[in-house]
C-alpha cells in the first residue's frame, strides 16, 4: 500500500526487452536498503525490486510484464525519463494522501493544461469505463501523486496541481497530450461493486 504522497523523482537509466521489459533506476537516495522482492511505486505502479545497488548504492531495477505494458505508460518509457518514486507505507506511517494500492486502472490523456495561480489545472479524459468510480471531491491517483478531483464531466474530470508538487513531481512537466497512469480510488471501486450487487 501507498498514499500517494511522492518523495523522490528518479530517472530512467537503462531498459532492455527480452522476455519482460527489464528497467534501471536511479534514485536520489540510498537503495542497499531496499530488500529485492520489496515493491515500489514507479509513476504510481506498484513493481517488484528485482536488483538494487549496494550499502550506498543509488538504483534499483524492476521488471514490468506484458499485463503492466499494456495497462500503464511503462511501454513508452525512454532512457532519462522522470519517474515518480514511493516506498511502501509502514504501520505507524502517516497517511497523508489516500490509500493507493499501485494498481493502474487505465492510461488517461490530459486534454487541456492551463496555468491558474500558482498552481496547473489539468484536465484529464479517461476510458469511459472508469467514469463512474470518478467523483468531485474524491480522490484519484495520477502516476502516483494522490490528488482531490476538482469537477467531473462524463470521462472528464479536472485537477490542480499546486506549486509544490509542481516541483517535486513529474505531473509539473504535463501539458496536453501527456499519458498519465489513472488510478481510481479504492473505496469507489468497492462502493461500486457493492452497489451492483444490491441492484434489483
Amino acid at each position: 500500500m501507498f498514499t500517494g504522497i511522492v518523495t523522490a523523482m528518479g530517472s530512467v537509466r537503462a531498459i532492455e526487452k527480452r522476455g519482460d521489459t527489464h528497467i534501471v533506476i536511479d534514485a536520489p537516495f540510498e537503495t542497499g536498503g531496499i530488500d529485492v522482492g520489496a515493491s515500489v511505486a514507479c509513476a504510481g505502479c506498484c513493481l517488484t525490486v528485482v536488483d538494487r545497488g549496494n550499502t550506498k548504492g543509488s538504483w534499483f531495477a524492476v521488471s514490468a510484464s506484458g499485463e503492466t505494458l499494456s495497462k500503464t505508460t511503462i511501454g513508452s518509457w525512454k532512457v532519462g525519463d522522470r519517474v515518480n518514486l514511493e516506498r511502501p507505507l509502514r504501520v505507524g506511517d502517516e497517511l497523508g494522501g489516500h490509500i493507493v494500492t499501485g494498481h493502474i486502472d487505465a492510461v488517461g490523456e490530459v486534454i487541456d493544461a492551463v496555468p491558474e495561480g500558482e498552481s496547473l489545472r489539468l484536465t484529464i479524459r479517461v476510458p469511459d469505463s472508469l467514469a463512474p468510480y470518478i467523483a468531485a471531491k474524491g480522490s484519484i491517483a495520477l502516476d502516483g501523486v494522490s490528488l482531490t478531483v476538482n469537477e467531473v464531466e462524463g470521462s472528464r474530470f479536472g485537477v490542480n496541481i499546486i506549486a509544490h508538487t509542481t516541483k517535486i513531481t513529474s505531473l509539473g512537466r504535463a501539458r496536453k497530450g501527456t499519458k498519465l497512469n489513472v488510478e481510481i480510488d479504492l473505496l469507489a471501486r468497492y462502493v461500486a461493486k457493492l452497489l451492483k450487487r444490491c441492484a434489483p
